[in-house]
């Protein structure tokens, strides 16, 4: 089960044609060990024909590997792709307030270890194939020399199985504990690179970060990971145990026991010792196997599945033209808070037109951010609907819906390349942009690439719009964009941008305290604990034009 859910079928023929190769190197190599047991105990057969068979299948041998390397190698790199591509595309279709929910840390930590646990099994897939082939073929080989002895080898390849099952299950839970920790170490690593600046300037922080948070996690990871490798170390020692006394009772046991020949000690000897390679190389396969079954599990506590994602249709083109965009009894609610609390948006009845500049204001956890996840179609509604132009948003033409927004957020972030948007004179439209963004002395876009982001937070604002206007969307969000800006910049983003958004026909939210400014928009919109509490126009919009 786990093996079919690791493997993306588009790489089973290469993982298939792996194995085929490697059948044909393992029957080669019992061959091989037939011919040479045969060349050291029989004079009477001709050495030319001894010496042609054993070139041939040496060059068989050595050629079918080669060619199982090379198709390994590149079904190793091909799974490796798909396993990254799906499981992005399926982040990328996953739901926003899901992945909130999960958390960075854990989606990155997937992204990077299960990705790479993932591939690293699947790389063992064709390679425990081979080594099954390889010992299939020797098995053939030893029974044809002795079905006794192959029953013998057969019985303590069984028995060791069973213990290493026994003596690994401990090992498991600490995989487990480790892969677990690593979780909590990326969050942790998260905290360091954004929360730099805070415990630069506080010693104390600073110490008690890194001694209660990174070395204890640390510590931890070592600690499971050890204890993980020590229980492995304990199961491989048994086997190998297990597998030289098998060789000695068959080297000093078995003679002594049997009037066998010299020729058939000699083959036993030599199948046994050449199957302990394909041997251990199963056994450790099993903790790799193991480890890639948490990853796995991992990845589906997020939701995700490994099965390639189906491509969304391309979404109908937005309409510039709409006229008018209903809110009925929204609700959106957050889970409850330990205390019990959940906080509620909604519900919510009200009509927004085309054209109008519209301000989002309320206190600091009135819902603002929330209602623009609501507006934007980031969140689901819970009840309630939401209609453009009568049209009611479902989850069949959310992403049409979506289409119609171009937002810039308080938690923006910036791209260093203009991804997505149309090629044909991007750099010219852009140059435009940058003059008028004020920005054209701070940076050069080439082939759609910004040339650097390394700006103060207002400028880099400021490039985030740059992006909305490419887009030209027919609905803008700005949230808190204006709080950013110095005073010279505020005055032309209140007064000429928002005014020249309006006049070419698009319609702008803003979030802003900046009541200086209100009476520059159409409506003011306040929320107070999720609900509206006041929809009005300003005096000078509601004043002849």
């Amino acid at each position: 089960m786990i093996l079919r859910s690791i493997v993306p079928r588009r790489t089973w023929g290469l993982a298939v044609a792996a194995v085929a190769a490697g059948l044909v190197g393992g029957a080669c190599a019992a061959a091989l060990i037939a011919l040479i047991n045969s060349a050291l105990h029989r004079a009477d057969l001709s050495r030319t024909l001894l010496l042609g068979a054993f070139a041939g299948l040496m060059a068989a041998k050595i050629g079918s590997q080669a060619l199982a390397r090379l198709l390994l190698d590149r079904f190793t790199q091909r799974t490796l792709m798909y396993l990254c591509r799906d499981l992005t595309r399926q982040v990328l279709a996953t739901p926003l307030r899901r992945l909130e929910d999960v958390g960075i840390p854990r989606i990155f930590a997937t992204l990077t270890d299960d990705v790479a646990m993932l591939g690293w099994a699947a790389q063992n897939v064709p390679l425990l194939a081979m080594n099954a082939a390889v010992l299939a073929g020797c098995s053939i080989y030893l029974g044809w020399l002795s079905w006794s002895t192959l029953l013998a080898v057969l019985a303590v390849v069984v028995a060791g199985a069973v213990t290493y099952r026994v003596l690994i299950v401990r090992a498991y839970r600490y995989l487990q504990e480790a892969r677990d920790t690593r979780d909590v170490l990326f969050q942790h690593f998260r905290a360091l690179t954004e929360g730099m600046k805070e415990l630069k300037l506080h010693a104390p922080r600073r110490q008690a970060f890194f001694s209660e948070r990174i070395e204890s996690a640390t510590e931890a990871l070592s600690r499971a990971s050890l204890g993980g490798l020590k229980h492995h170390l304990v199961a491989d020692t048994w086997s190998q145990l297990l597998f030289y006394g098998l060789i000695g009772g068959l080297l000093f046991g078995g003679p002594a026991q049997q009037s066998q020949s010299a020729e058939r000690v000699t083959g036993y000897i030599l199948v046994t010792l050449y199957m302990m390679g394909p041997v251990w190389g199963i056994i450790e396969a099993l903790p790799i196997f193991a480890r890639a079954r948490i990853s796995l599990q991992k990845v589906r506590d997020l939701g995700l599945s490994l099965a390639p994602s189906e491509r969304a249709p391309a979404p109908r083109p937005t309409s510039t033209a709409w006229r008018r965009l209903d809110f009925s009894a929204v609700t959106f609610a957050y889970p409850s808070d330990v205390d019990g609390q959940a906080f509620e948006l909604g519900p919510l009845d009200v009509t927004f037109q085309c054209g109008e500049i519209v301000f989002l204001v309320g206190g600091n956890g009135s819902g603002k951010s929330t209602f623009v996840k609501v507006l934007t179609g980031l969140y689901d509604t819970q009840a309630g609907s939401i209609r453009l132009d009568g049209v009611a948003i479902t989850p069949d033409n959310r992403e049409w819906y979506c289409q119609h927004f171009s937002a810039v957020f308080s938690d923006f972030y910036l791209f260093d390349t203009l991804l997505g948007l149309d090629p044909a004179g991007l750099d010219a439209r852009a140059q435009r942009f940058l003059v008028e963004l004020e920005l054209d002395a701070k940076l050069q876009i080439v082939e759609g690439a910004l040339s650097t982001t390394a700006l103060s937070q207002g400028q880099r604002k400021r490039l985030a719009l740059l992006t909305a206007f490419l887009e030209d969307r027919p609905i803008y969000v700005f949230d808190e964009w204006a709080a950013d800006q110095d005073p010279h910049y505020r005055e032309i983003c209140y007064k000429r941008l928002l005014p020249d958004l309006k006049a070419s026909g698009k319609t702008v939210f803003v979030i802003s305290h900046d009541d200086r400014y209100y009476h520059l928009g159409d409506r003011v919109v306040k929320l107070e604990y999720g609900k509206m509490v006041e929809d009005r126009r300003p005096l000078t919009a509601l004043s002849p034009k």
